[in-house]
């Protein structure tokens, strides 16, 4: 049976984006696959620390249960311990809070033993100091002073809190393993010298999508490919792959988590060592849903979390995707912006240049002699660099080429020419 729901939220001294917060937690709540019944919205000063909502909405919210037969509330904001159980207790229905949404769709998301185990230890963070009154059992305690006088549900509490500790502790151990692996990979990556280039935004901006794309445009196999949908939260696993260009230059291009408002701080913990490819990045792919009325503020929430975990001095390239949805002219590049459509595979290539002038600008141009003898050589630029011109010799093979300054510079006793650099 489909959970039937009703939305709750709290506008706080009139916030600008409150319609859209509600609006996002309804994508969120069809993101779990439950029926919206209603909406039930209130303007407050402060929220109310017993019940979140007035004591008014309140009744005006039961009567909404008994009208629609709805059986779990969801609210737009993270609530306490007491307010659950006291909603819960009023209206005798299931009450979630966004934070736990959220959880619950990275859950049925993870899809990799890393992934599942940073939702996991998330989820139980947060539950950790909610277990006080989360069932009537653990709500009595017992009077009288010393250890035998203590109440069953006290026991029991203390039980619960440290089976939940101990499995944090050992889930922790086993991402430590984890984040090892992840660190050797990137540190055997780094020594290969590939550039790095990260997509970032918020969910369901078209990140997958343009990752997608510009494998077709690379002409890798269909099988690298990562997962696309459009839904919030499709990707919660860090996808690396490598992408060849026609010019022989080669980077890695990674596709990371989605951001939304509100993400729990536990989320953002717990996919910490995740996103430190992001910011061990070379540049930053700011991915924005340019359809969507509110892409200014989405870019802003992006922008904090990437400063939140520690984001700082990446160039960033922002792809103004989906544009093929409004009147805006495209594909077209401003400054460090590109206007594209990746569904429609329109602007990828203007994508393409601003991510090779950013990651390639120490590329230069030379020209070398190389003796027959080292033909290894010859067969070494063809696969590292964008060969210009090729032609024999008497003596052996003359290259005009765009490479490295590093490979010009190890193989300068072939050097004929002084080096030039590549212009951007």
């Amino acid at each position: 049976m489909r959970r039937r729901v009703i939305l709750v939220g709290v506008n706080l001294r009139n916030q600008e984006e409150f319609e859209y917060s509600m609006q996002e937690l309804e994508n969120l709540a069809d993101a779990c696959n439950v029926v919206i019944e209603d909406w039930l919205t209130q303007n407050l000063q402060h929220i109310n620390q017993t019940h979140y909502i007035g004591t008014g909405k309140t009744g005006e919210l039961l009567e909404m249960i008994n009208v629609t037969g709805a059986d779990t509330i969801i609210c737009d904001d993270e609530l306490t311990a007491s307010q659950i159980r006291n909603l819960e207790t009023l209206l005798d229905c299931e009450v979630m809070d966004r934070t736990m949404l959220i959880l619950e769709i990275f859950a049925r998301r993870a899809r990799t033993r890393e992934s599942q185990l940073q939702v996991e230890v998330a989820r139980l963070k947060y539950m950790l100091p909610r277990l006080v009154g989360s069932r009537e059992s653990l709500g009595r305690q017992g009077g009288g002073s010393g250890l035998k006088n203590r109440g069953a549900g006290e026991t029991k509490l203390e039980l619960d809190r440290r089976k939940i500790e101990e499995k944090i502790a050992q889930m922790n151990k086993e991402l430590e393993n984890l984040i090892d692996q992840r660190k050797t990979q990137r540190k055997k990556r780094n020594k290969n010298g590939l550039p790095v280039v990260s997509l970032v935004g918020y969910t369901n901006a078209g990140k997958s999508t343009i990752m997608n794309r510009v494998l077709e445009s690379s002409q890798m196999q269909t099988d690298k490919k990562v997962f696309e949908k459009d839904m919030v939260f499709a990707t919660l696993e860090t996808s690396v792959r490598k992408v060849h260009l026609e010019t022989n230059q080669t980077f890695l291009l990674t596709d990371t988590v989605g951001f939304i408002n509100k993400l729990p701080h536990h989320l953002v913990k717990a996919f910490r060592s995740t996103l430190e490819e992001v910011v061990e990045a070379d540049v930053l792919i700011h991915v924005v849903d340019f359809s969507n009325p509110n892409h200014e503020e989405q870019i802003k929430l992006t922008n904090e979390i990437l400063q939140r975990i520690g984001v700082t001095n990446i160039p960033i390239i922002y792809a103004y995707n989906k544009v093929d949805l409004t009147s805006h002219k495209f594909p077209k590049v401003k400054q460090n912006k590109v206007y594209l459509s990746a569904r429609n595979r329109l602007g990828l290539a203007e994508l393409m240049q601003e991510i090779s002038k950013e990651i390639f600008h120490d590329f230069i141009q030379c020209e070398l002699f190389i003796p027959f003898t080292d033909g290894q050589i010859v067969s070494y630029f063809n696969e590292n660099a964008h060969v210009l011109a090729e032609e024999y010799e008497a003596d052996g093979t003359k290259l005009t080429v765009e490479c490295k300054k590093s490979d010009a510079e190890r193989f300068e006793q072939f050097l004929t020419t002084e080096i030039k650099q590549k212009e951007v």
